[in-house]
């Protein structure tokens, strides 16, 4: 095996594991909060409302995935519908204060955690990982 497929094999097993770490801070949020619905939480408050339909192309989702998700931040009072103005046909989904407080929260622990771990890094390793993930980020 090669020095660079080396690199793409330990690229790969660490991305898996901090999505792993992911899904379980989230659940740690909220014992009913998977990684998905977070993440559609979260969507949603950046930008200040959004379509199911937008969801589901963000995050590359089924229509039916999108659905349950919502339903379930409804169901646990996170999220609420609100007619479109610009279509009364269509909803906006947006954070209810509940959900825009367990986000404000876990921004909070996020923050807290990467700090924590970044203590040993110093500012030029911190940037040049933050490009790093900016430019791998954006090959998508």
């Amino acid at each position: 095996m090669s020095g660079r497929e080396s690199s793409i094999d330990t690229i790969q097993r660490e991305l898996t594991a901090f999505a792993r770490r992911a899904r379980h801070k989230a659940s740690q949020l909220h014992p009913d909060l998977s990684l998905v619905t977070y993440s559609i939480l979260d969507l949603m408050n950046e930008r200040g409302g959004c379509r199911a339909a937008d969801v589901a192309s963000y995050f590359m989702l089924d229509k039916s995935t999108v659905s349950r998700q919502v339903g379930a931040l409804e169901k646990l009072g996170l999220l609420v519908r609100e007619t479109d103005p610009d279509d009364q046909r269509g909803q906006i989904l947006r954070p209810t204060e509940a959900g825009l407080t367990l986000l404000r929260e876990a921004a909070e622990q996020r923050r807290l955690s990467f700090t924590e771990r970044f203590t040993d890094w110093d500012d030029e390793d911190v940037a040049r990982f933050a490009d790093y993930l900016a430019r791998y980020g954006a090959a998508d």
